[in-house]
């Protein structure tokens, strides 16, 4: 491990939720522009601090990197233990730099309680950054719950006609799915010698019918994070009832917690079981990928189409993890990080429709491109990126997975790929019914395109998705060594599959 000499994790954890706190606590409905102006110049300094991350991390080194260990609660041994890895890197500047545009994007949007929008954002956004940064059990644990409660105030306070509703089936789920998660967490712990060290975890001589009930355990909480079939129902009402920056945030970033935990927690800790039920997970993908997919091609609402979009993808990151092989699993955490460009921009071009009509129906939409051309270029870049087009960083991603998958097995890799096709299908549809043809009814005709503060944040989610999809070599050459390492590990296991 290499020590860090300065704190810049925590840094990055508790800037944005320093913020947070001051918008909440100085900001009011009478002064919105200067909660508006706080909240983004604390998101920008919050990403800016994220960058030495990536231009400082040591791409050849095993191990964590840039850590920091304190004691937090000697009684039980709890340490405030912060690290990141490859695998790790990239999503604390992702989560950064989305906070950003979250902020950009509430600025007209949001007119009432803008300090609380904007403060539940910014804390939310140190709480993600916790996720991935922690390298104790417990304050894992800590992090992970904690995101819950700024995301069920954004859904219940700013969300649509059902957002309570919607808010209360999303916490339930997702805290009922880690309940079983802290029952492992305290296992390991003491099996450990009272450690809640994830390194030391790592290397436990486990049995597997004890693997097997602790990764069951984690599976439950990871799964419906994801979210796989057929704990899923929850997103799409979430993303439905959440405000704009809501389902950007919870697209982007939120999804990310379960499979990340996956890389973490269940492969390294329980490789034993990880082979054994690599066909169960396997399976699940799939069904995600192929029968999510179908779903999402029968959707009349813009957002739902889009939130299944996410599962189906996700599927993807999922099978990648469990086929076992360098390609794969480089793919799975690069679809990641691609899907946040691409899922958060998609949800961001629906929130621009909305603003002006009110409606995510698209039988209410038709000729958008004869009113907002500069919209409807980017909304067809993202949508391409979506189905993942070649030269997009929808593309890359996908492909690696595919192509660790027909090496594992080719017939699972020819099922995978059928979801390129579906993917192609549900996207060029959605543009095809609410980008082409004509001008379909007066309220279309009367729409104007994109204003300055929109175009800059579509289009830096532009330029992110294209330069990804071109040149994915940065994010791929920093994950290698982790990925490779994380592996070999697992490759102890002698369980046939």
């Amino acid at each position: 491990m290499m020590q860090s000499t300065f704190p810049v994790l925590s840094l990055a954890i508790w800037l944005p939720i320093a913020f947070g706190i001051f918008v909440l606590a100085y900001g009011h409905d009478d002064h919105p522009a200067l909660a508006r102006s706080v909240s983004l110049i604390g998101a920008v300094l919050s990403f800016l601090v994220t960058l030495p991350l990536v231009l400082h991390f040591d791409n050849a080194a095993h191990g964590m990197q840039f850590v920091e260990k304190m004691p937090w609660i000697d009684r039980f041994n709890v340490n405030y233990f912060l690290g990141i890895d490859g695998i790790s890197l990239w999503f604390i500047p992702l989560t950064a730099f989305i906070t950003v545009i979250v902020v950009i994007a509430g600025w007209e949007v949001i007119e009432k309680k803008v300090s609380q929008y904007m403060g539940a954002f910014l804390i939310l956004s140190g709480l993600l950054i916790g996720v991935f940064c922690a390298l104790d059990g417990l304050l894992f644990y800590v992090f992970f719950e904690s995101t819950l409660i700024p995301m069920f105030i954004i859904i219940g306070v700013w969300g649509g006609a059902n957002r309570v509703y919607a808010a209360v089936k999303f916490f339930l789920y997702t805290l009922v799915g880690s309940l079983l998660t802290l029952v492992a967490i305290l296992y390991l712990y003491f099996q450990s010698g009272q450690s809640f060290d994830i390194l030391v975890w790592h290397k436990l001589p486990l049995p597997l019918s004890v693997q097997i009930m602790i990764f069951l355990a984690f599976l439950v909480a990871f799964a419906v994070k994801v979210p796989m079939w057929p704990v899923h129902t929850w997103l799409p009402d979430a993303h439905v009832e959440a405000p704009t920056g809501g389902s950007v945030v919870l697209a982007s970033i939120m999804l990310k917690l379960g499979a990340y935990g996956f890389l973490r927690f269940s492969l390294p800790i329980t490789p034993d079981a990880s082979h054994y039920l690599a066909g169960f997970i396997i399976t699940l993908s799939l069904i995600a990928v192929i029968y999510i997919g179908l779903v999402a091609l029968v959707q009349t609402d813009m957002k739902k189409l889009v939130a299944y979009s996410s599962i189906a993808h996700m599927g993807f990151v999922t099978l990648g993890f469990f086929v076992f092989n360098d390609m794969a699993l480089q793919g799975g955490i690069v679809q990641m990080i691609s899907h946040g460009f691409v899922a958060g921009a998609m949800f961001l071009c629906i929130g621009v429709l909305y603003d002006r009509m009110h409606s995510r129906q698209i039988a209410d939409y038709g000729g958008v491109v004869n009113t907002m051309p500069k919209f409807a270029a980017l909304f067809v870049l993202f949508s391409l990126a979506n189905c993942g087009l070649p030269g997009t960083s929808g593309f890359v991603g996908e492909f690696m997975v595919i192509l660790g998958a027909v090496k594992f097995n080719f017939w699972i890799g020819m099922l995978a790929a059928v979801a390129l096709i579906l993917g192609a299908a549900y996207s060029l549809w959605l543009v095809k019914r609410v980008i082409l043809g004509a001008v379909a009814n007066r309220h279309v005709a009367q729409l104007r395109d994109l204003g300055k503060r929109e175009f800059f944040m579509l289009g830096l989610l532009g330029i992110a998705t294209i330069a990804m999809g071109v040149y994915p070599a940065p994010f791929t050459d920093a994950m290698q060594t982790s990925v490779t390492d994380l592996l070999q590990h697992v490759a102890i296991s002698k369980i046939p599959l």
